[in-house]
């Protein structure tokens, strides 16, 4: 499985503390693996038809569309926030 990330994904991963962005970058590896990782707790994001979220701790998300063996990452940061602009 491949990763594109877009330029909101990466401003808003920088703009996380290293322990946040190792939660992600857990949370990526799991993807590449098993995108059906319970841990990943992945489901559509209310109100859209193709995006969706998947988490990285309880309080840290991030945004993904699958476009076959790509996974286009659009989002990441905290629950609410994330949410609100997926």
């Amino acid at each position: 499985m491949k990763f594109q990330r877009t330029e909101r994904f990466k401003r808003m991963y920088k703009r996380l503390n290293s322990g946040q962005q190792n939660a992600i970058k857990k949370s990526l590896y799991l993807m590449s693996k098993n995108i059906n990782h319970p841990s990943l707790r992945i489901k559509r994001v209310q109100g859209t038809k193709d995006i969706w979220e998947a988490s990285a701790t309880m309080f840290l998300r991030l945004t993904f569309q699958r476009e076959n063996d790509l996974i286009v990452l659009r989002n990441c940061g905290e629950h609410d926030k994330t949410l609100k602009k997926p």
